[in-house]
């Protein structure tokens, strides 16, 4: 294996990990960044070890090289983290909380302040919070190893066990023997770890449903009790700087106030919106917006856009943007980094992924099988980029002569194969349905809020699918203002909006259908590897050119027979894939972000 780095990690600073405020939606004014150098060890028992291994750099898995540690963690292994929270015995007032948060620690954990348990959190891709306040009795005495200096802070540690794919929890792309299409195992925490002092009642959550039909939003602001709240709204804007990649602009510095409302929180108000400017991929306008709840204040933003399906002249069903017909040109993001693996370097990572496929002329990202932190949602949403969203697989080992090769040749007939043999799709465990269910409902919830998510895929290729219908119809209940994509590529039963097709071996064949907009939601994958930007030797792919001018000939073609395809009913693309991953080398841009293969004279 090499070892590659990106620009970013290679420039990284380890005093400012990743320090932009990580929850674009609910933003506060101020917030204490604990990502930095902790504590470390590694234990075959759940016992605090007495001894800790050395120092990893949080967020970054163990595993990445970033962390600075290399290590996988092995399922009947704990991995522990100790660091101390920088508190001092006046921060916290009378009547005011103090908040700890986890962007995403994988897969179960169990946090500790001072020796006293404040959380259990188990699901690696979704965040948590606690409130520490009644843990935070100050230490008295400096125990061994400690300076006078940490006696007037709290420790905090956090111990993690990750059984990756030995189980049924939710893992994407993750195996323990990584190779081919699966990739390099994740553990511990890799988001952001922050807090934030609030008031004894503050805001929890906004819940946000704006209509462009009616020109209006409806907002629902929830707290521990039902207070007044006041709602300000700012004219509509573009964001200036599409290269930046510092948080948004304060929305009362530089627009005028269109909209003020008054009620309660817990309830849903309705605002009319005076100034109408929708979102499309080439003017993402962005409304911000203030909400005061006593002494709490916090921002937040929405935008005004439609993502529909109805018949065109020819009564062929289209995708729509805001009523007219939009072909999603796309492509497969598995948002992995050579150097941080499930996370990326800097803030400004992503902006690069996300401008450099707008350049190549691409209007949406397919995040696959993986949630970013939100800052990666956010910029999608200020720069116009379209997601289609995946919710993460889980189930036990997957049959691959089920479900790839065989399931290939099933599409290629055109059978349509029943989703209830669950032991041939992985899915005996009734746990682990419930599981996917759950953590379904909190995705859809955590990233509702974001404008640029055009579509919610359930389930991919089988892996752990069950019971496609019902799955899907809750989550229309959940949010009937997206595309439902319930079953990417095969097993289809016939269900959501979208008749989701997979092309990587045959002649594609298709007939568009009545109700569903037919999408190509993979394909191309074409492969080529560049001497010193491979990770491996290795080499995976569909298709393998060994010069930039054949890799190039080969994806103008595909590219071209795409559209052709638009007139007979194709609504969509995501070609295989944004970036190269460890052996699978099929990426438009290599894996450590440095040269564009397409792109290339």
């Amino acid at each position: 294996m090499k070892q590659l780095s990106t620009r970013w990690g290679r420039n990284i600073d380890c005093e400012h990990i990743l320090p932009e405020y990580p929850r674009p939606l609910l933003q506060r004014g101020s917030y204490v960044n604990l990502n930095g150098f902790w504590d470390y060890a590694i234990t075959t028992k759940f016992q605090k070890p007495t001894d800790f291994a050395g120092k990893i750099l949080v967020p970054f898995s163990p595993e990445s090289a970033l962390s600075g540690v290399g290590r996988q963690l092995q399922p009947d292994e704990y991995l522990w983290y100790r660091t101390r929270l920088p508190i001092e015995s006046d921060q916290i007032r009378a009547g005011e909380r103090l908040l700890l948060h986890f962007g995403a620690v994988d897969q179960a954990c169990r946090v500790y302040v001072n020796g006293k348990e404040a959380a259990r959190h188990a699901g690696g891709y979704l965040p948590f919070s606690a409130d520490i306040t009644g843990h935070c009795r100050l230490l008295t005495a400096a125990t061994p190893g400690t300076s006078q200096a940490d006696t007037n802070s709290l420790e905090l540690l956090v111990a993690v066990q990750d059984l990756s794919d030995t189980s049924y929890h939710a893992r994407g792309k993750q195996k323990l023997k990584r190779g081919g299409m699966f990739y390099t195992a994740q553990s511990g925490i890799w988001q952001t770890v922050w807090m934030e002092y609030v008031p004894e009642n503050y805001i929890e959550e906004i819940i946000t449903r704006p209509s462009l039909p009616s020109e209006s939003v409806r907002l629902t602001i929830h707290s521990a009790a039902d207070l007044p709240v006041l709602i300000q709204i700012w004219e509509p804007a573009l964001y200036q700087d599409a290269e930046a990649g510092a948080g948004h602009p304060a929305a009362q510095e530089t627009r005028n106030l269109i909209a003020t409302s008054t009620g309660r929180s817990n309830r849903e108000l309705e605002i009319a919106l005076p100034v109408i400017r929708p979102w499309t991929c080439d003017e993402p306008y962005l409304y911000y917006f203030t909400v005061s709840m006593g002494e709490d204040r916090v921002e937040s933003y929405f935008a005004l856009r439609d993502f529909t399906i109805s018949p065109d002249a020819e009564g062929i069903p289209r995708i729509r943007l805001n009523g007219q017909v939009q072909f999603q040109n796309g492509v497969l993001d598995q948002g992995y980094w050579p150097d941080g693996l499930y996370t990326a370097p800097s803030d400004d990572a992503f902006v690069f992924d996300i401008l450099e496929m707008k350049k190549m002329g691409f209007n949406m990202l397919r995040k696959h099988i993986k949630i970013e932190p939100q800052r990666w949602y956010y910029h999608c949403d200020r720069l116009g980029m379209i997601v289609w969203q995946d919710m993460v697989n889980g189930g036990s080992y997957y049959k691959h002569w089920f479900v790839t090769y065989a399931a290939t040749l099933f599409s290629r007939l055109r059978l349509r194969v029943p989703d209830t043999c669950l032991r041939l799709l992985s899915r005996t465990h009734k746990e682990g349905q419930q599981e996917f269910v759950r953590e379904m409902k909190e995705t859809i919830r955590l990233l509702g809020g974001h404008p640029s998510i055009a579509v919610w895929v359930i389930f991919n290729e089988g892996w752990g699918q069950f019971h496609a219908g019902r799955i899907a119809r809750i989550a229309q209940k959940c949010d009937s203002t997206r595309l439902i994509d319930q079953a990417s590529g095969w097993f289809d039963q016939n269900g959501g909006d979208l008749q989701s097709i997979h092309h990587y071996f045959f002649k594609m064949k298709f007939a568009p259908e009545s109700r569903r907009a037919t999408v190509l939601s993979e394909f191309g994958g074409y492969s080529m590897q560049i001497p010193g930007h491979s990770a491996y030797d290795k080499l995976y792919g569909y298709g393998t050119f060994k010069d930039a001018a054949g890799l190039k000939k080969a994806f103008t073609q595909r590219m071209r027979k795409v559209q052709e395809q638009i007139p007979e009913g194709m609504c969509a693309s995501v070609y295989t894939q944004l970036s190269d991953v460890e052996e699978e080398v099929n990426g438009i841009l290599t894996y450590d972000r440095e040269i564009n293969k397409i792109a290339q004279p």
